[in-house]
């Protein structure tokens, strides 16, 4: 901000009238001024904690998320490994036991895939129009073909109709022409596919798809080009043993066949699929529990705690020291940390080896401590229910979530602090601009007055010179 100042001295009193008015304005600006500044730094400060305790929470909430996964489950109690994953992958949940099992794939399941007839004109074949009906598992599903459609567009329009029934067309073109393909996603025995209602383009997925002597090459065959079927073999189950015993499935999918194991097959052959408790694999989901939960309680801390200046004092404040919402956020979550969970044998934290340090409020970690319970009492199908619950709400991981949405939800508690931090940024903001605007005036006003009473000085001086003058004058004139 400018002064209005005129520098230099008063040519009719010798007064510094600059600093004079710089003093006065000073003085009567310092007070609020330092008062403005002092809560404008704070107010920064604040703002700037209440984001990073913002940001801690969604790093927190995400890892909790991450460990609650109902894909990828961190607490199962039981891990299942092929020994030939490119045969059969396996996964087990919480309700496995220990065990070897040894697995032979004798045939995957499969789906329908069928062909219509060669249209000599390639993909840009006119075909009739009219309701193309694809029958499969007893279900019709009916595609509107247009006038003047194409094969092409015949292709399109069962895309965009029955992609969400897992049915998709193609066209093939061999040297005969074109075909429309049509496959399905759908596997197992009794899926397969039958097209109906427009002439050229039915197909009786029950009968596999002819052949004729190859013209070209004699003793060889190729597809009828009049002839229309599924390609290859007709959809069958899947067929495996496990321990010798016979199962089917009408998905690659096996669940079920062994109680609390999945298994996924990928080609024929022989796996042995072993189920054992995941002690490795606990112990590293309760390490992450245990990290991401500390680094909350250390950044709160660090949110918090005044730290000490260079005489050893305690008068540093934090951004956030002397502020009881974290410290609320900090009692709700470890409110759940000694709330039993839904388990029976296992149903708090102590017995895994996980304490709290009284100090530092942080968790501990006593991995001999957890072993031993793996080992001698069992513990590991109990943990993922501590963890992720009977249901949805009762887990530790649901409980710790709801706990902290109070406060990080859109339009939560620090969302309404930093609104309201942000409304005295403003108002701080205002009273700076305010007190700008009377140091300009009150400048202005003290400048003027001083100008002039300089001038009356400077007035008086030579009124004061011009009677000494004439005095003087009138004293030489009586003496001469």
């Amino acid at each position: 901000m400018a002064s209005p100042i005129t520098p230099g001295t008063g040519l009719g009193s010798g007064l510094d009238i600059n600093s004079i008015v710089t003093a006065l304005v000073n003085s009567d600006k310092s007070a609020k001024q330092n008062q403005i500044t002092t809560q404008t730094t704070l107010n920064t400060s604040k703002i700037s904690g209440v984001g990073s305790l913002k940001s801690a929470l969604a790093a927190y909430q995400a890892a909790m998320d991450k460990l609650n996964s109902s894909t990828a489950p961190a607490f199962a109690g039981f891990a299942a490994t092929s020994s030939t994953a490119t045969t059969l992958t396996a996964t087990s949940d919480n309700t496995a036991v220990n065990g070897t099992y040894n697995i032979k794939v004798n045939n995957l399941a499969t789906g329908s895939k069928v062909a219509s007839a060669s249209f000599a004109g390639g993909a840009t074949s006119t075909i009739p129009s009219g309701n193309l009906t694809i029958s499969q598992n007893g279900t019709d599903y009916n595609v509107t073909i247009p006038t003047s459609a194409t094969l092409q567009s015949a292709r399109d329009a069962i895309n965009s109709t029955l992609s969400g029934q897992g049915i998709s067309a193609n066209i093939v073109t061999d040297s005969s022409g074109s075909r429309l393909v049509i496959g399905s996603t759908t596997t197992g025995k009794g899926s397969d596919l039958k097209v109906s209602g427009i002439p050229g383009l039915a197909i009786d997925g029950t009968q596999v798809l002819g052949t004729i002597p190859d013209p070209s090459n004699p003793g060889q065959t190729i597809p009828d080009p009049n002839g229309a079927g599924t390609i290859g073999a007709l959809a069958t189950d899947a067929s495996l043993t496990i321990d010798g015993l016979a199962v089917t499935s009408k998905t690659n999918t096996i669940n079920g066949a062994v109680s609390g194991l999945s298994m996924t097959l990928v080609a024929l052959g022989t796996s042995t699929v072993t189920v054992s408790t995941n002690t490795t694999g606990l112990q590293t989901a309760l390490q992450s529990f245990v990290d991401s939960y500390n680094t909350l309680v250390k950044t709160v801390t660090s949110l918090t705690q005044a730290t000490a200046d260079s005489s050893g004092k305690l008068t540093v404040s934090a951004p956030m020291t002397g502020d009881s919402l974290p410290r609320s956020l900090l009692a709700d979550v470890r409110k759940e940390l000694v709330t039993p969970g839904p388990g029976g044998q296992l149903s708090v934290l102590a017995q895994l080896g996980i304490t709290t340090d009284q100090k530092a409020g942080t968790l501990n970690f006593d991995t001999a401590k957890f072993n031993t319970a793996m080992t001698t009492k069992a513990l590991g199908s109990q943990i993922q229910t501590l963890f992720t619950g009977t249901n949805s709400s009762n887990g530790l991981l649901a409980r710790m979530s709801k706990a902290i949405s109070p406060y990080s939800q859109t339009g939560g508690m620090l969302d309404q602090r930093t609104t309201s931090l942000n409304k005295q940024k403003n108002d701080l903001s205002s009273q700076q601009v305010a007190l700008d605007l009377r140091v300009t005036t009150l400048t202005a006003t003290l400048t003027a007055k001083y100008n002039a009473m300089d001038l009356l000085v400077g007035q008086m001086k030579a009124t004061g010179s011009n009677i000494t003058s004439f005095f003087n004058s009138l004293d030489a004139q009586q003496r001469g």
